[in-house]
């Protein structure tokens, strides 16, 4: 047995065991009680007690490559019962499951990069018709943005131009979004009660999307905003269907006039859900992983509901403004007597991994 790696290991043990979402403490004592081989790397059975006198309980820490004293981030514990006869087993077992959720995690981390700066929406239309030269003419007036169609692609449906390392595609859809999907996200928006009606209504819809080489997701965001509120403009304009909602138009332009005063249009780029469990009251955002950002969730608040909404994009705007990347077992808040826990867990109202922020 390597002896300074298995120090290494069972320093890196009882480190994991004292994070606040395990033990809370350094265990009272533990012990190395072997070692075994998986995936051509070392891993070290520890056997620890939680309090003075109590039971055994058992613990894996590994892999380790050759002499080498970094672990892969196989630590953990079950916090059952050590049983010399079963231990490697159930710590095989153990190195398993972490391997997978790490794979899975990876997956899903690059399936957000995947969704990152893919922005995309639609404004529904009560008839297959647009003004494209009064939404020319609005870009200008509104936001300063000069469009220069290409001659050789020009065409009454679609406006294609570029902005920066940014290129904007408008188009006119002479066809409702299929399957229903526009009605059935309208019923999320419980801050516009005729939302279902005005989705139901659409009869055309137009696209925006916004691709390029533009690094700064913000930028791309902003752009894709100004372009879909001054669609908002368009005679006929009955909705805008964007993250996971259908918009009342005068809201999303409305809300979008905050980049004139330099703000963020946070209120166009997420939105906030909110409903009720036999606990309190629960939220969530969507719409912050198109800026390569982990949605967050707040569970079971004992909080006004505009409250609540209120502290979401709070925190929303200040991780989009601030470019800041909120880790499991970290706390935010507003001032310094202002602490909030963070634990990046399997979603409850999302799929996949969100945060969960404490109220």
């Amino acid at each position: 047995m390597n002896m300074e790696q298995m120090q290494a290991a069972k320093a890196a043990m009882a480190e994991w065991l004292a994070h606040p979402q395990e033990l809370g403490h350094e265990p009272a004592e533990i012990e190395c009680a072997g070692t075994f081989e998986l995936h051509e790397m070392t891993y070290y059975l520890f056997k620890y007690r939680a309090e003075a006198g109590g039971a055994w309980l058992l613990g894996v820490c590994g892999g380790y490559e050759g002499d080498g004293l970094e672990h892969c981030g196989h630590v953990f514990s079950e916090m059952e019962e050590y049983d010399p006869a079963t231990a490697e087993e159930k710590a095989a077992a153990m190195v398993e499951m972490v391997r997978t959720y790490w794979m899975e995690q990876a997956k899903e981390i690059e399936a957000r990069k995947n969704r990152a700066g893919s922005f995309a929406g639609f404004v529904l239309m009560a008839e297959n018709k647009w003004d494209k030269g009064q939404l020319i003419r609005n870009l200008k007036e509104e936001w300063g943005i000069e469009v220069v169609e290409d001659s050789d692609e020009k065409r009454e449906d679609a406006l294609v131009f570029d902005v920066g390392n940014m290129i904007a595609a408008v188009s006119l859809m002479p066809a409702p979004i299929p399957n229903g999907e526009a009605e059935a996200n309208a019923a999320n928006n419980y801050m516009w009660p005729e939302a279902v009606e005005a989705a139901k209504a659409h009869k055309a819809h137009i696209m925006v999307a916004i691709i390029g080489k533009e690094e700064n997701l913000l930028e791309r965001g902003k752009l894709f905003t100004k372009i879909l509120a001054c669609c908002c403009a368009q005679p006929g304009a009955l909705g805008v269907y964007t993250s996971g909602v259908v918009f009342a138009p005068w809201f999303y332009a409305k809300f979008a006039n905050i980049m004139k005063e330099g703000g963020l249009p946070v209120y166009n780029w997420i939105w906030i859900g909110l409903y009720r469990s036999e606990k309190g009251i629960c939220g969530y955002t969507y719409g912050m992983v198109e800026f390569g950002k982990d949605e967050m969730e707040v569970l079971d608040a004992d909080a006004d509901p505009n409250d609540l909404r209120d502290f979401i994009y709070s925190l929303a705007g200040y991780v989009l403004e601030y470019d800041v990347t909120l880790n499991n077992g970290e706390t935010i808040g507003f001032s310094a007597e202002d602490k909030h826990a963070i634990t990046y867990s399997e979603g409850v109202a999302l799929p996949g991994m969100t945060l969960k922020i404490e109220y």
